[in-house]
């Protein structure tokens, strides 16, 4: 038996929970996984509902938090040297920043086997000012001399880690694309897309628009917004546009909106152009209801929302930032523009708007793009390869 301590920065709805859940759940008969994350914060939606419908009974370690505290952190860390003492793993695999750096610590000072790093995205850049940036590349240079070996999730973001921000060596240096179950995205759709529409009130001959991701400063929303207004103002079309998720910058992004002269749902009117929704956890059903789907980050590792998307046979319209150009097929699936740029997005999320025939080719591209690059099963399959190599020293 191959145990392995699968350790994730907090259990908050996103790529890190699924990516590791699945891990755990569907790797082969010979590992015994245990996963292990921190608590979500107030500002987020949890993901428990995703491990409970793996069968999953993951550990919470509430001191492992989103921000940083000595006290916490320390606490965190001793909590995950007593698990590895218990637990006894084979191989220590932690996923993002936090986790990275508290679990991949106390399985040196445990002197585990095989320790292991997924980056599922970065904070190099667009997150923190120069001298924190700096420190943090430190630190992940440090750790990744120690590890045996890192994960990136596509060959765009081992480049940056290897070659942009010289994390770690070539050779260390894994690509293991994300997998995920994306069957529920082609299953039922029709009747997703007529509950989701009636529950919003969107007719059927709307076009609607819609970004999905936590309400914070690095997936500029506010790009978004600014995209939607001129869109309103150069379009025939009746477009509606949908911000899916919550955080910390709603009520700011509500006021810009409105400076903006867009009426806002919930509070201006039922027919209001832009739809605050908050979390919605089957997101199967807001991709049915939708036409397009918008990113708008300033930075972003793979995301989980564009191969859903494309999952569900959706054009994209995106920035250009981190593994993008690895998960779609620009111009093909996707049209992406540099990010910040307000007239380039427009035009390309207008040439969409305005365009069904290219919408439906767009989403039929995609589909078939995503259909066999990113599921759970080759996930698993690659990761045990990986682990093995590594067990074996080769």
């Amino acid at each position: 038996m191959i145990k392995v301590l699968r350790i994730i920065n907090r259990f908050n709805l996103g790529g890190p929970t699924y990516n590791a859940a699945y891990l755990t759940r569907y790797m082969p008969g010979e590992y015994e996984t245990l996963l292990v994350g921190g608590h979500h914060s107030r500002s987020e939606e949890n993901s428990f509902h995703i491990t409970d419908q793996l069968g999953i009974q993951p550990i919470t370690i509430p001191e492992m938090m989103r921000d940083i505290s000595m006290a916490s952190d320390r606490n965190a860390y001793r909590k995950l040297v007593k698990l590895i003492d218990w637990f006894r793993p084979d191989i220590v695999h932690t996923h993002a920043s936090k986790a990275g750096a508290l679990g991949r610590m106390a399985a040196f000072a445990k002197k585990v086997p095989v320790v292991v790093h997924t980056f599922h995205g970065n904070v190099f850049h667009s997150y923190f000012n120069k001298a924190k940036t700096g420190a943090y590349i430190a630190i992940e240079r440090n750790l990744a001399r120690k590890s045996s070996a890192v994960v990136a999730i596509s060959p765009l973001q081992k480049k940056e880690l290897v070659d942009v921000f010289k994390i770690v060596s070539e050779e260390k240096c894994k690509v293991v694309p994300l997998g995920f179950d994306l069957d529920r995205f082609h299953t039922g759709m029709d009747e997703k897309r007529t509950r989701f529409r009636k529950k919003y009130r969107l007719d059927e001959n709307e076009v609607v628009i819609g970004i999905i991701g936590r309400l914070v400063s690095i997936k500029n929303h506010s790009l978004f917004l600014k995209v939607a207004a001129k869109a309103l103002k150069k379009t025939h079309k009746n477009i509606r546009f949908l911000i899916i998720g919550d955080g910390e910058l709603k009520d700011e992004l509500i006021a810009e909106a409105r400076d903006l002269k867009l009426s806002v749902s919930p509070g201006d009117s039922a027919n209001a152009k832009v739809i605050f929704t908050s979390w919605i956890k089957n997101i199967d059903d807001a991709i049915a209801g939708l036409d397009i789907i918008v990113m708008t980050s300033k930075n972003e590792g793979t995301p989980v929302s564009l191969i859903e998307a494309q999952a569900g046979s959706k054009a994209i319209v995106t920035t250009d930032v981190g593994g993008i150009r690895d998960i779609i097929v620009p111009g093909e699936s996707g049209l992406v523009s540099p990010t910040g740029d307000v007239a380039a997005m427009t035009e390309n999320l207008l040439s969409v708007v305005e365009d069904e025939i290219l919408r439906k080719e767009m989403g039929k591209t995609g589909s078939q793009f995503v259909k066999h690059r990113f599921t759970y099963q080759r996930l698993s399959s690659d990761m045990d390869k990986l682990y093995k190599n590594l067990l074996s020293g080769v």
